[in-house]
Parts: structure tokens; C-alpha cells; sequence
């Protein structure tokens, strides 16, 4: 399946969705409203660039939580992935499964990739972050790990302001 253009934009309403986490539990969207949520989106857990995004995201999760901001990673990961990738590197983030890809399509970030002459699908590392409306108030595409965690914390500090 190639890249659903959907034109998500800022100040766009987001997507609602509903996916499995750890311990039998799920995350909607939805209720989350009433606060700014971050939703990052990353390829693969335990791999070098998606295991810097996590651990970054957690050393700040304090600061986050005291904007009243939640953190949702989202990855084509098993619930027992996630949880393993949690325990294995003490996340205090919650990562929700989107095994079936449906959430990446509707976000826009499950796209064709290359690397070494290959093409395939794949998750296109992207952040959204909305408002305690349920707008999107800021639109990361292509994030480059180095950073980006506090760049997505010095944005919604603006937010809630």
C-alpha cells in the first residue's frame, strides 16, 4: 500500500484511535482530551534511534506531566515487544500497539522507504502534538532524533501557557 495522503495539518482535528498498551490495558485518544497529548510515532523498538527517542522522552516525562501533557509512542510493535522494550530500558512512557498499521495510515506516516536500493513500508518517524482540544497544534514529519524531545517539550510549554 502506498502513502495515504491525507492532509493532516495544524489545526486539524486528530484522528481519534484506540489501541492495546501494556498490562491488558488500551489508550483512546478521546479521553485524553482536556490535556495536550503527544503522539510520537517510531518505526521499531530496540533498534539505536527509536531506543534514544524513548529513553529521551522519559528522562522528561516528569516535565511533561507537569504541563499535564501525556506522551503516546505508537509503533507496529507487539504489546509483549513494548513491554519488553519497556522493562529493558525502564520507560516511563506509555507505547500503544498499532500491529494492524491502521493508526500509522490514518496519521499519514506509513510510507514507502528505501535504504540499501530497497523499497519498502515502513513507519516515517513523525510527532504530533494536540492541544487539550484535540487540535493539532504542531506537526513534526521526518524528526530527527538528537533534540526532538525537548523541542516537542519547549512547544507545548507554549501551548498551555
Amino acid at each position: 500500500m502506498i502513502k495515504q495522503e491525507l492532509p493532516l495539518q495544524e489545526g486539524n482535528a486528530a484522528p481519534d484511535f484506540c489501541l492495546p498498551t501494556g498490562g491488558g490495558g488500551e489508550v483512546t485518544l478521546s479521553d485524553q482530551l482536556g490535556s495536550p497529548v503527544i503522539v510520537y510515532f517510531y518505526p521499531k523498538d530496540n533498534t539505536p534511534g527509536c531506543t534514544t527517542e524513548a529513553l529521551d522522552f522519559s528522562a522528561l516525562a516528569h516535565e511533561f506531566s507537569e504541563l499535564g501533557a501525556r506522551i503516546i509512542g505508537i509503533s507496529p510493535d507487539s504489546v509483549k515487544k513494548h513491554d519488553n522494550f519497556i522493562a529493558k530500558h525502564d520507560l516511563s512512557i506509555l507505547l500503544a500497539a498499532d500491529v494492524e498499521k491502521s493508526v500509522c495510515e490514518t496519521y499519514g506516516v506509513w510510507v514507502e522507504k528505501k535504504m540499501y536500493g530497497k523499497t519498502y513500508m515502513g513507519v516515517e518517524r513523525s510527532t504530533f502534538l494536540i492541544d487539550q482540544n484535540g487540535k493539532l497544534a504542531r506537526i513534526w514529519a521526518k524528526v530527527k532524533v538528537k533534540g526532538h524531545a525537548t523541542e516537542v517539550l519547549e512547544a507545548t510549554r507554549t501551548i498551555t501557557k
